[in-house]
C-alpha cells in the first residue's frame, strides 16, 4: 500500500494546494483510492480493487513506503453504484468498450470473488465483436461496420472461399435434431480454434460464395440461437450476432454469427448425437473448411491449460515487471511502467532474418503519438525478447522489452518540475497530467501493435500501469540499501504530485507509487481509436485517484479528447492526431 504525503485542502495564490499548514496525522486523515482489476478462475470473473492508503505525514518524514500485496475486498451495499464503478461508466447504459472488455470473458452469471462469497452482480451480458485482420481485409471493414454490399461483393471471389475462420449457410438452422447438432458443432469448432464468422444467408459452391439468399432478421431468430447455443455447448461458447440488412429488402439480409477464439476452451457439444458414437461429450475444432474432433489427450491438456491460464497470466505479468525492475534499480527518476500480457499468447520467431526486419521497423518507428519523433536508437536480443532502448545502458532513457509471446513492458522516465517555494521542505515535484496521459496512450498503442502485428495476438490483453517515484518504489522491488558506516544517507527527492491544466483540479496528495489495471481488446489499443482512449481514461483515472484527483480531464471515459485540459505545447498535436483517428475532440 502506498503511504503518500498529505496536503491540507488550502489553495495558494497559484491554485496548487499548499503543504505549509501541517499537523500530526490523525485516523480520519486516511482515505482510499483504488485500481479496478478483474481475474478469472474456473470460468468465473472476480472483481478486485487495489487500495492505496493516503495517510497524513509530516513533510520532513518522507521515507518511501511501497505498495503491498493486493487483497480482495467486499463490495459495497449499493449495487447500481458498484456496477457503474466496475464498468467505468456513469450509468448502466453507457458504452465503454475498455471497461466492458474487463468483464467480457463470458456471460457473467453468479459472479463471485475468489474467496467464494457471492456478490450483488447476478447477470450481465457484455458484447465484444470478433476482430480479425484477415476477415477485415477480405470484407474491407470491421465486422461491426460492414454493409450488405460488402458481403454481397464476396460472391464468386476465390479468396472468399470457406476457411478455418469463415463458413457460409444458405438459411437459418432448423429445429430438427441434426440442425441443432450442426449449430453447436459449427460454433464450438470456431471457439476451439482461431475464432471466425458464420454468414447465414449466403449459398456456396465448392466453398466459394455463389448467391445471396436474404434471411429473416427478426429478433426471434437471435433469441432462438442464444438459447440453443447456451444449451448445447459446455462451457457455453461466447458469440455475438450481427444483422446486416439489405436496403432493398427491409427486415431481411445476412445474419453473422461472430465467434472469437475462446480462452475457456475446449467447448464440448452436449446435444445427443444423430449418429452412433461412444463419446458422451464431443469436442469439435475447425480444420481448414472442415471440422475435426479433438482427441482425449488434447482435451485433457486443454482443460489443464484453461484452469491454469488466469494464474499463469498473473505470474507472467509479475515476472516481466520483476525482470525489468531488478535490472534497473539505479533509476531514481519518476517512471511510468506499462505492462501488457495477452490472454491467449501469440508467437514471434526470432532469427537473424526476422531480427533484422524487426530492428529496422523499431528504429524507424515513431512510438509517441501525435509526434514524428524517432525515439529508439538501439535494438538487441535478450532471452525470449527484443530489447529496445532510447540510449543504450543509460538510466534516464526509455527502455522496452518486447517478448516473443506478445507480452511487453515499456519503462518511461517522466519529466517533472520543482516549484520555487522558499522553504525547501515545502517544495514539490509536479508531473503534468496531460503529459502522463500522452505517454500512457503511446505505450498502449506501441505494445498492443507488437502483440498483434508481430506475434499474432487476438482477443483481450491484460494491462498494468505503475507510476513510481524511482524503481525502489515499485511494489516488486527490494527495500533500498542502507548506507554503509560513514557513508552519507541518500538524499530524499521532493515529494511527487500530479497537476492538471487550470481550471481543472490538481492533486491534493503526494505519493511514491500508484497502480492501475484494465483488460482491453488488443485491436482497440493497436488501432489507436476510441477504444484506446477509453482504456487509457480508465487507467489514468485510477492513477490520479492516488493523488487526490477525481478524474483525468484530458481524456474522457467516452473515448474523447478534452482539448482545454492539454497544455498549449501539446494541444495542437494531440487534437490533430485525434481528428485523424476519428476521435472526438471537445473543449
Amino acid at each position: 500500500m502506498v503511504a503518500p504525503c498529505w496536503f491540507p485542502r488550502h489553495e495558494t495564490e497559484h491554485g496548487r494546494p499548499s503543504i505549509r499548514e501541517r499537523r500530526i496525522p490523525q485516523a480520519h486523515d486516511v482515505g482510499v483510492g483504488g485500481a479496478l482489476t478483474t481475474r478469472c478462475s474456473g470460468g468465473k470473473v472476480a472483481v478486485w480493487v487495489a487500495f492505496n492508503l493516503v495517510q497524513a505525514r509530516s513533510a520532513r518524514s518522507r521515507a518511501p513506503t511501497k505498495p503491498q500485496a493486493r487483497t480482495p475486498t467486499n463490495l459495497a451495499e449499493q449495487p447500481h453504484e458498484q456496477l457503474e464503478s466496475v464498468l467505468g461508466a456513469t450509468s448502466l447504459t453507457s458504452s465503454n468498450r475498455a471497461s466492458f472488455a474487463s468483464l467480457a470473458r463470458r456471460d457473467v452469471e453468479g459472479i463471485r470473488p475468489l474467496d467464494g462469497r457471492p456478490t450483488w452482480l447476478t447477470a450481465y451480458r457484455i458484447a465484444m465483436v470478433l476482430r480479425s485482420r484477415r476477415l477485415e481485409d477480405l470484407l474491407g471493414s470491421r465486422l461491426d461496420k460492414i454493409g450488405y454490399g460488402d458481403i454481397a461483393a464476396l460472391i464468386g471471389r476465390q479468396e472468399a472461399v470457406e476457411a478455418e475462420d469463415l463458413d457460409y449457410k444458405q438459411q437459418h438452422y432448423g429445429n430438427d435434431p441434426k440442425s441443432r447438432e450442426e449449430l453447436a458443432k459449427d460454433v464450438a469448432a470456431l471457439a476451439n480454434h482461431l475464432g471466425g464468422v458464420l454468414i447465414i444467408g449466403m449459398a456456396e459452391s465448392r466453398g466459394v460464395p455463389s448467391r445471396a439468399f436474404d434471411v429473416d432478421l427478426d429478433d426471434r431468430h437471435i433469441r432462438d440461437l442464444q438459447q440453443r447455443i447456451a444449451a448445447s455447448t459446455a462451457p457455453s461458447a461466447r458469440w455475438e450476432p450481427l444483422s446486416v440488412e439489405n436496403p432493398a429488402n427491409p427486415g431481411h439480409g445476412f445474419l453473422l454469427i461472430t465467434v472469437p477464439r475462446s480462452p475457456e476452451g475446449p467447448h464440448a457439444i452436449t446435444v445427443p448425437p444423430t449418429k452412433p458414437t461412444s463419446a458422451a461429450l464431443r469436442y469439435p475444432r475447425r480444420a481448414g473448411s472442415k471440422t475435426d474432433w479433438l482427441t482425449e489427450t488434447y482435451v485433457a491438456s486443454a482443460y489443464r491449460q484453461r484452469f491454469s491460464a488466469a494464474a499463469d497470466r498473473a505470474k507472467r505479468m509479475r515476472d516481466i515487471e520483476t525482470r525489468l525492475v531488478m535490472g534497473e534499480l539505479s533509476r531514481t527518476r519518476t517512471h511510468l511502467l506499462v505492462t501488457l500480457v495477452p490472454d491467449v499468447p501469440g508467437e514471434m520467431r526470432i532469427n537473424q532474418r526476422s531480427f533484422t526486419e524487426y530492428r529496422d521497423q523499431l528504429l524507424a518507428s515513431q512510438p509517441l503519438i501525435a509526434t514524428e519523433v524517432r525515439l529508439f536508437r538501439h535494438v538487441s536480443v535478450g532471452s525470449h525478447r527484443l530489447i529496445v532502448e532510447q540510449r543504450s545502458g543509460q538510466a534516464d532513457s526509455d527502455l522496452v522489452h518486447l517478448y516473443d509471446d506478445g507480452s511487453g513492458i515499456w519503462a518511461q522516465p517522466l519529466q517533472t518540475s520543482v516549484d520555487n517555494d522558499e522553504d525547501p521542505a515545502d517544495r514539490v515535484r509536479s508531473l503534468a497530467g496531460d503529459f502522463l496521459a500522452h505517454r500512457l496512450m503511446s505505450a498502449l498503442v506501441f505494445l498492443a501493435s507488437h502483440a498483434r502485428d508481430r506475434c499474432g495476438v487476438v482477443g483481450t490483453v491484460a494491462v498494468e500501469v505503475d507510476l513510481v517515484d524511482g524503481m525502489y518504489a515499485h511494489p516488486y522491488a527490494p527495500p533500498p540499501p542502507m548506507p554503509l558506516p560513514g557513508q552519507a544517507a541518500r538524499r530524499e527527492a521532493y515529494p511527487l504530485a500530479v497537476d492538471q491544466v487550470p481550471p481543472f483540479p490538481s492533486g491534493t496528495h503526494c505519493a511514491t507509487a500508484a497502480q492501475a489495471e484494465v483488460t482491453a481488446l488488443v485491436d482497440d489499443l493497436a488501432d489507436g481509436s476510441t477504444g484506446l482512449v477509453q482504456a487509457a481514461s480508465l487507467l489514468a483515472d485510477h492513477l490520479f485517484h492516488t493523488f487526490g484527483i477525481p478524474e483525468a480531464h484530458c481524456i474522457t471515459a467516452a473515448g474523447g479528447i478534452r482539448a482545454a485540459a492539454w497544455q498549449l505545447t501539446r494541444r495542437t498535436g494531440i487534437s490533430a492526431w485525434a481528428e485523424q483517428q476519428s476521435i472526438e475532440v471537445t473543449d
